[in-house]
């Protein structure tokens, strides 16, 4: 949504076209919420929660490998994004709808905890509710005003549609899955059931230092890549970023949004990409709402954080306590006051 609403608000007819594409779910738990409420009540500030998951039938447990939350000021000019790390060890609540008791572990499981619907069966809208609600205890954010499921193969076929994204990279990179024409790299047989940490071999796709026009297979690999960067997820989360931000910015050029035929493409891939929840507002409610958001307004939020190690074993992610900081100004809506005040948390490394 962050990403798109210039785009749709240059096509009024596309919009309309298109908004019945986008699946909607419950993701928020909060049924009487979601009852038609006039577009004029989008009003900031606003936090919206942005999943990304891998594609998954419905009997594997899903997990949020990608936790994004943008947060729109009551200006509603500019959007702040900051990542979760996905192994950040937190206290995930207990959940009424699966009877799961509550625990303290990595939060990409929170997903997975409250997607369950018996005979086996999982539902990522379900599993969505439990995130956010583990996302609001952590933050003190007391309730989204949106959500989305991003499918990262969704991801792919917006860029493919947009016939690729220019993106600056900011270090050296080697792909863990792919090889250099962009097929996977061959897996050990003894590793087929995903239990050893590094199963591939052979060739390896890489990713230079610069600017580049990357394929969507590229900017999709590059971005989920996090083995043998210097500091592994938070390295991946700020590339994460950068990806949203260039696909902003190449989603809002003239090729796409003066051109028809690209424009019905990109529209068509999004829809079929996206799981959205507005509060109540469709997406072109939403889109309209954030119109003046461009992509040159959003400012990458990076959190202090380190590995706990427990006798030499890896046991997750931490957080600063300065992140409590963080925190507070974005419940508070005083984000631009706290990075003048801690410009170590602006993402310099931007594309």
């Amino acid at each position: 949504m962050v990403v798109a609403g210039g785009t749709l608000v240059a096509q009024q007819v596309l919009v309309s076209r298109y908004a019945g594409a986008v699946e909607t779910g419950n993701l928020l738990g909060a049924p009487a919420a979601n009852a038609a409420k006039p577009a004029s009540d989008i009003k900031g500030p606003l936090n919206i929660l942005l999943v990304g998951i891998d594609p998954r039938t419905d009997e594997q447990t899903p997990l949020s490998d990608s936790i994004i939350v943008a947060h729109i000021p009551a200006d509603m000019k500019q959007a702040y994004l900051f990542s979760i790390p996905r192994d950040l060890v937190v206290d995930i609540p207990p959940f009424e709808k699966t009877g799961f008791k509550g625990t303290r572990t990595k939060i990409n499981a929170a997903m997975g905890f409250g997607s369950s619907v018996g005979n086996g069966k999982h539902d990522v809208v379900q599993g969505f509710e439990l995130l956010a609600k583990t996302v609001q205890q952590l933050t003190g954010v007391p309730t989204f005003d949106a959500g989305t499921i991003i499918n990262f193969n969704g991801f792919k076929a917006i860029v493919e549609a947009m016939g690729g994204v220019t993106m600056t990279i900011d270090q050296n990179v080697k792909s863990e899955h792919l090889q250099p024409n962009g097929k996977p790299r061959p897996r050990l047989s003894r590793c087929a059931d995903n239990s050893c940490a590094h199963p591939y071999y052979g060739p390896q796709a890489e990713y230079k230092k610069g600017t580049y026009h990357l394929q969507a297979w590229q900017a999709l690999d590059y971005v989920r890549q996090r083995y043998g960067l210097p500091r592994g997820d938070y390295d991946r989360q700020r590339h994460q970023q950068q990806f949203i931000k260039a696909m902003a910015k190449q989603a809002l050029g003239r090729d796409v949004v003066t051109n028809p035929a690209k424009l019905d493409k990109v529209l068509k891939a999004a829809g079929k990409a996206l799981i959205f929840d507005g509060g109540g507002h469709d997406i072109v409610d939403w889109a309209f709402a954030m119109k003046n958001i461009r992509s040159d307004e959003m400012t990458l939020i990076k959190l202090p954080g380190s590995s706990i190690i427990n006798n030499g074993n890896y046991r997750g992610e931490e957080l600063a306590p300065s992140a409590e900081d963080f925190f507070a100004s974005v419940r508070e809506d005083r984000v631009q006051d706290f990075i003048f005040r801690n410009p170590e948390y602006i993402n310099n490394n931007a594309a």
